[in-house]
């Protein structure tokens, strides 16, 4: 049965955020500038790093992956809600929503998994800063790095299988893109089975991450809290604050929408902060570490300069 529909099924048609067409409008010009904004920020934050060798340490590194993440979560899901803005018919081929699923939800779940990573890049260098380089060096680096997304895209794939054998009742999903308790909502079947996984990759995919990042934050604290020089204290406090600030955003957005009782939450919520997840995080990411990193942003100056000196 479960095949049949899904043979028969060719597309989906997304509801998307509005119907009204002044709102779209508006909506397709705010978005087009947030992504401009998110995939030139992270392209540039790459770049600086990429160029300038005294950020060829594991901190760059990792935000040079988050970078990369952010642009491909992007890319997965906001051409297209903005092709729909301005599109009378708001559909996507079957294999198309499959794809996107799978993508998106591998770069989110890469990211939380990136996040602990770089906590506890952060818990070294503050709490054992003269064997820094000795732990993270370049190959532990990578093997983090490339685990990271090996289980973000592993989760994914269990998903999106689990997910894409279920038989579905029909194929218009109240969402602006193919997100996986939407489609969930879909089917002609008992569910239960896949609320469990939901809840058990949660589990696994948020809050182990977010327990990583809590106990590296509070080894990290009490190690600020015994530098005697309050120099010492701001300078290792800064090192860690963005990091700490993309965390709260990504961890807190991820819980309201996949932890909560499903008796609590609502389609237009979960549009709503899917959206925040996948526009605002990506494009808020490079600002936050660009405007509160002195060495990014010197990096910046002095390419902007050599460009200048050769016009």
């Amino acid at each position: 049965m479960g095949r049949e529909n899904q043979t028969w099924m060719s597309e989906f048609i997304l509801l998307g955020l509005s119907r009204c067409w002044n709102t779209q409008v508006s909506l397709f010009v705010l978005f087009l500038v947030m992504y401009l904004v998110t995939v030139l920020g992270n392209f540039l934050i790459i770049l600086l790093i990429r160029l300038d060798s005294r950020l060829h340490t594991p901190m760059y590194f990792f935000l040079s992956v988050l970078s990369f993440v952010d642009i491909c979560y992007a890319n997965s899901t906001v051409p297209q809600m903005l092709v729909h803005f301005l599109s009378a018919r708001k559909s996507i081929p079957f294999h198309s929503c499959v794809l996107q699923l799978f993508i998106s939800l591998a770069m989110g779940s890469s990211e939380f998994f990136l996040l602990g990573a770089m906590a506890y890049d952060r818990y070294v260098a503050v709490c054992h800063p003269l064997h820094y380089t000795a732990i993270m060096h370049g190959g532990l680096c990578l093997a983090l790095a490339t685990g990271c997304l090996g289980a973000g895209f592993m989760n994914s794939l269990m998903q999106a299988v689990i997910i894409f054998q279920l038989p579905l009742c029909h194929n218009v999903i109240n969402h602006f893109a193919c997100e996986m308790l939407a489609v969930l909502r879909l089917t002609c079947v008992d569910i239960s089975f896949n609320k469990v996984m939901v809840a058990i990759s949660g589990v696994l995919v948020i809050m182990l991450p977010c327990f990583l990042v809590l106990f590296s934050y509070a080894r990290i604290v009490a190690a600020i809290l015994h530098i005697r020089s309050a120099q010492g204290r701001c300078k290792a406090f800064e090192t860690c604050a963005s990091h700490l600030t993309v965390v709260s955003m990504c961890f807190g957005t991820a819980i309201f929408t996949y932890l909560r009782p499903s008796a609590g939450s609502s389609a237009e919520q979960e549009k709503m902060v899917a959206l925040f997840y996948a526009v605002v995080t990506p494009m808020l990411n490079p600002l936050i570490y660009s405007l509160r990193n002195k060495e990014v942003m010197s990096t910046l100056r002095r390419l902007l300069g050599k460009l200048s000196e050769k016009r």
